[in-house]
């Protein structure tokens, strides 16, 4: 949980909702809303989450961009003939297996 960051939006959300619940009891639904999310009037948890945020980025691994080289081989691709091959023949020999002339006209389907 903690390694998405997840746990900051768990205490945000129990900041915001401390600070909705104590804004309702002096204000209307709207004002207490538009206070605790206006993001001008922090609270003592909201101003704690941010700074833990900010020296977690600070804090936080950043892994070096090592640039990947690939070498280049020319190679050539030559194509060439067998010295060696066989010419096989198949005889066509379906159409003298047939023991009858197919149907004229041929047959249609049955449809049920």
């Amino acid at each position: 949980m903690t390694a998405i960051g997840a746990h900051w939006a768990v205490l945000q959300s129990v900041a915001w909702t401390t600070m909705l619940a104590q804004s309702l009891r002096t204000a209307s639904v709207s004002e207490a809303v538009g206070r605790t999310f206006d993001g001008k009037h922090p609270c003592s948890l909201c101003k704690q989450i941010a700074n833990g945020r900010q020296t977690e980025k600070k804090a936080e691994f950043r892994p070096e961009g090592k640039k990947l080289e690939f070498s280049f081989t020319p190679s050539a691709f030559i194509f060439a003939a067998p010295s060696h091959f066989w010419v096989m023949c198949v005889p066509d020999a379906t159409a003298n297996t047939l023991p009858h002339d197919p149907p004229v006209p041929p047959p249609r389907p049955f449809l049920g």
